[in-house]
């Protein structure tokens, strides 16, 4: 397997700041508040006074699914709060108004697996249905790793996740990248960085169902 391309439990930058980031976010730390307003200042502030941060929402996946094809996403540049309130506004009067969520289906995850297959195979590689169709297969042509990492997140963020923070580097054809999780009572999201704090775009993807708690999190946490 190619594990250069994706690694979970990877230091990052919170590895930098806090002694053991894994236990930071837990409700039983005494200074857990003050740990989420460093980590949502390192992650989310300064890319977004920056101009550097764009806002993911991704959806399609229900009722258990998890089809490639079926996942949806939207991307939005944003560099204000407010920006944010305006996204979370709209996605509340589709829901409230029973119009589809925004958003383009395939280009996530299926649309680059069917790449990486397709090298694969021109490489001399037989992939039968069940290895093309199970993420767990994956990372057994090259490409495959880093997708099913991203896979496993996207199903994280969509359907929750036990632990209340996780740490990945991951190896985009973009280049280097960290993959910061929080699943906090607060909001689960993702951040996807620069690795080693390098300059660059930064990821903030979530659920719609997710935008409103996480808007909160940060008028808390990113204000004096």
């Amino acid at each position: 397997m190619p594990y250069t391309e994706a690694k979970e439990h990877a230091p990052g930058q919170l590895h930098g700041i806090f002694v053991d980031p894994y236990s930071a976010f837990d409700n039983m730390t005494t200074e857990r508040l003050l740990h989420l307003r460093v980590a949502m200042q390192a992650l989310i502030g300064r890319p977004l006074a920056g101009r550097q941060l764009i806002l993911r929402v991704i959806h399609g996946w229900e009722n258990g699914g998890c089809d490639p094809v079926e996942l949806r996403h939207s991307d939005y540049p944003i560099a204000t709060l407010e920006e944010l309130r305006d996204i979370e506004a709209l996605h509340r009067r589709a829901l409230e108004e029973l119009t589809p969520w925004p958003g383009t289906a395939g280009d996530l995850l299926a649309a680059p697996l069917a790449e990486a297959i397709r090298v694969a195979e021109a490489e001399g590689l037989t992939l039968d249905q069940q290895t093309r169709q199970t993420p767990s297969r994956w990372p057994g042509f090259r490409g495959g790793l880093w997708l099913y990492t991203l896979f496993k997140a996207y199903h994280r963020l969509t359907y929750g996740e036990d632990d209340s923070y996780r740490a990945s580097r991951i190896s985009l054809p973009a280049g280097e990248r960290e993959l910061h999780e929080f699943h906090l009572e607060e909001g689960e999201f993702a951040v996807i960085t620069p690795a080693d704090a390098a300059s660059g775009e930064h990821l903030l993807v979530l659920h719609p169902s997710q935008l409103a708690p996480v808007l909160a999190l940060l008028g808390e946490t990113l204000t004096a």
